[in-house]
């Protein structure tokens, strides 16, 4: 599709890319995906415009900081939240299956970033940070309702302050959501959160429906960081479920969004995203996406019922940045020369390996042969980079 100079291609973030968290630090923004067990890990990327996004670094990339060993790619590090307070990053995390949640802290987002500090207290997934104004710490977290699940799907949304330092729990824990908007309904897959504080409320958003077709994005409303929350009545703020299954180039499955207000103090989503090619069938993963959100007394809105996700949409009016050297989005060409010493940021292997695989000399990537699987739960001799383009080459 062509592009203006006042317009921007969807997704911003073009292939594997999931689970977007975005924060800003004056006029800058940064922005982590979830990595999974690929290695390394939780890429982090910097923008001025909210287009341009250049990866300036991995917030795992260190051996010693997780262990993959014998996960397969769909365990590993979900969902993570990056977050900013006096003076320093935050990410928090769930290792699933090798550690739980966990934060890291750094005062330069390209890192280094600490080890991890483990929260052995808070169990489930998708943590998420609060910094309250009056000082006071919260988090977030998607895990079982209190007694049996109801059906299958059935989980919940708890909340508890915690320590500013140790991210130790003050408080109990309270159930902010039970199973999603209408717990009669049967909701699935509450998870996600994200809370924020607008206009003196307390807004939470949560994904609900499970990241498949029937994925959405709900807000929920307290005058107190530990609720109660009450629902908004013109939920889902997004989807793509209302809309026909046969309709062209579909963009479908949206959620997991997080928020962020610009320099102009207009407010913009971040969410993932498929492009099947057919049915729920897709090869370039789940991908960021970016679209405005309006407010209407107190809540917000991405999408309303019947809107589709454009491919292309107007750019944010902030001043424009020069495109990256390495495009993330949209048509483009790249050739990787393996001139450094160290490989470009973006590439990845599977788990963490104990021994390289691989070397570079003289221009060349060299990779040995192993005797694990691409398959298998060991460490095979693998690298790769994602694919961004629904038809692509690629060849060496």
């Amino acid at each position: 599709l062509p592009v203006s100079d006042s317009q921007a291609r969807n997704p911003i973030l073009a292939g594997y890319y999931p689970d977007p968290s975005i924060v800003k630090v004056d006029a800058d923004y940064y922005l982590v995906n979830s990595s999974f067990t690929h290695y390394p890990g939780i890429p982090i990327f910097h923008s001025r415009d909210l287009i341009n996004w250049t990866q300036i670094g991995n917030v795992i990339d260190r051996p010693d900081m997780l262990d993959f060993s014998g996960l397969t790619v769909s365990r590993g590090v979900f969902a993570p939240t990056i977050e900013f307070h006096g003076g320093v990053f935050y990410v928090i995390n769930t290792c699933v299956d090798c550690g739980g949640n966990f934060v890291v802290t750094a005062t330069d987002p390209a890192g280094p970033w600490s080890d991890p500090i483990w929260l052995p207290h808070i169990g489930g997934i998708d943590p998420s940070l609060f910094f309250d104004e009056d000082g006071k710490v919260y988090i977030l977290n998607n895990d079982a309702p209190e007694g049996e699940p109801l059906y299958e799907g059935h989980r919940a949304v708890w909340i508890r302050e915690v320590d500013a330092q140790t991210f130790e729990p003050v408080s109990d824990a309270v159930v902010a959501v039970n199973g999603g908007l209408d717990l009669s309904e049967q909701p699935v897959w509450i998870e996600g959160p994200h809370l924020y504080k607008v206009d003196g409320k307390y807004v939470l958003s949560a994904a609900e429906g499970g990241t498949g077709p029937q994925h959405s994005q709900v807000i929920l409303i307290a005058k107190s960081p530990l609720g109660p929350f009450t629902p908004h009545p013109d939920n889902p703020i997004l989807t793509q479920r209302d809309l026909p299954e046969d309709r062209a180039e579909p963009i479908t499955s949206v959620g997991h969004a997080d928020f962020t207000q610009d320099s102009e103090g207009n407010w913009w989503a971040v969410f993932l995203g498929t492009r099947p090619y057919q049915g729920n069938e897709y090869n370039t993963g789940r991908e960021t996406f970016l679209m405005p959100v309006s407010w209407d007394n107190g809540i917000p809105r991405i999408t309303k019922p019947g809107d589709v996700i454009p491919h292309v949409i107007d750019r944010p009016a902030l001043p424009a940045q020069p495109k990256a050297p390495l495009p993330l989005t949209g048509n483009f060409t790249y050739t990787d020369e393996f001139e450094e010493d160290v490989l470009p940021l973006h590439w990845l292997t599977v788990r963490i390996p104990a021994q390289k695989a691989y070397r570079l000399e003289n221009g060349e990537l060299v990779l040995e042969a192993r005797a694990d699987g691409v398959g298998s739960p060991g460490q095979p001799s693998f690298l790769a980079r994602r694919q961004q383009h629904t038809n692509a080459e690629a060849y060496t």
